[in-house]
């Protein structure tokens, strides 16, 4: 027999994440690719879901997510965005936001269609897309005065006849970009303009730095009735593993998105909503210590990044700082990243697979530091033999 996987998900294997997670336990180094804390959450949140679990709240929540979540995500839209949201159509409770983006684009994008996507981006979109049978379409983020940023014309030039989707990750995971109004302001006249959807992950939407600001894209004008937003518990609150996330949109893209996620999962583990729930409603004094202690973080691994020989980039917001490995003599991220845990017992990502045009990304890669401060010393301490 052949190959057994459907040809649109050929070249599809086994994710970067996993490949650079696994070299990580097998080298023992220290692994800053993967993207996740390596503390925990808050402890009365953390408590609450042990509750949940010890009462009895083990058994299928309602499909859409617990009214009790639903209408914590409507008020902090509201509170911190001034967007207002029915929690009863208009909210809806995904596994993690990896699958509120899948289930939405699986719901809006369909055969021949063109999704338009931000590169270097999120691995998961580019699944998502083909698992829809859409066509994605990448308008490359490179760096300008040290950020990374699209040019305004290249992505005008990215529509088609057959463009419906935009999908927009602001706080943008890996480059580390916060989109300013001015950008968003342009992807938002293409949308106007072409009667597009925007997708928008927003799943670091709390996690910015040096006072900059998360401007969601439904804020802007004509944009809450054309915006798909996706976000999540899990970097907000350091708890990846539970796989809490939400959509918020108007009705109708709720109800087609409904219709695809409730044939994937159905539902997601009621004690993790509940407590997530508690969280939005009593912990964000919690995520500002958070975003400062990570700012702080960002900085420190920054300058360990300097000192070993790397250029970087000082990232706006997220987990992630992206380095330039050409000061160390290097040009290949991929080839680098994988010998990073024999020549430094440090585990990055190479950049250059979240991208179309490779070339783009051949010299970035990325490392984490949602870590522990002693964690970030050691690694650049290991990374300093690179000289």
């Amino acid at each position: 027999m052949g190959e057994p996987l459907v040809p649109r998900m050929q070249g599809f294997g086994t994710t970067i994440f996993a490949e650079m997670s696994a070299l990580a336990v097998a080298t023992g180094s220290i692994n800053l690719g993967q993207g996740f804390p390596d503390t925990d959450g808050p402890p009365t949140m953390l408590e609450t879901a042990v509750e949940a679990i010890r009462s009895g709240g083990n058994q299928y929540p309602p499909g859409p997510g617990l009214p009790e979540l639903r209408e914590a995500v409507a008020a902090q839209r509201l509170a911190r965005y001034g967007l207002e949201f029915d929690p009863a159509a208009e909210v809806f409770v995904t596994v993690g936001a990896t699958e509120g983006i899948a289930a939405s684009v699986l719901a809006l994008a369909g055969p021949g269609d063109e999704v338009i996507v931000f590169e270097p981006y999120y691995d998961s979109y580019a699944a998502t897309i083909a698992l829809a049978g859409a066509i994605r379409r990448p308008v490359t983020l490179r760096p300008v005065e040290g950020r990374f940023t699209f040019d305004p014309d290249e992505l005008r030039a990215a529509v088609g006849p057959r463009t419906r989707v935009i999908l927009v990750n602001s706080p943008h995971n890996p480059a580390g970009t916060v989109f300013t109004r001015e950008e968003l302001d342009v992807i938002a006249g293409v949308c106007r303009e072409h009667d597009l959807i925007a997708i928008t992950d927003e799943v670091y939407e709390y996690l910015t730095f040096d006072d900059v600001e998360h401007i969601p894209l439904a804020t802007l004008d004509g944009m809450r009735e054309r915006t798909v937003s996706v976000s999540s518990t899990g970097k907000t609150f350091s708890v990846t593993g539970w796989k809490t996330g939400w959509v918020t949109a108007p009705a109708r893209y709720i109800r087609a998105v409904q219709t695809v996620k409730q044939f994937l999962t159905y539902a997601t583990g009621g004690p993790w909503q509940r407590a997530t729930a508690y969280a939005l409603q009593n912990e964000l004094p919690w995520v500002e210590e958070l975003r400062t202690s990570l700012q702080a973080k960002r900085d420190r691994l920054i300058t360990g990044l300097e000192a070993a020989g790397f250029a970087t980039y000082r990232p706006q917001g997220t987990y992630f700082v992206q380095a330039d490995i050409r000061p160390l003599g290097f040009s290949d991220g991929m080839e680098l990243a994988r010998a990073l845990p024999d020549k430094a017992g440090v585990v990055a990502i190479p950049t250059q697979v979240f991208y179309d045009h490779a070339e783009a990304g051949a010299h970035f890669v990325r490392f984490a530091f949602c870590k522990k401060d002693e964690v970030i010393d050691e690694a650049v301490e290991r990374l300093a033999r690179l000289h």
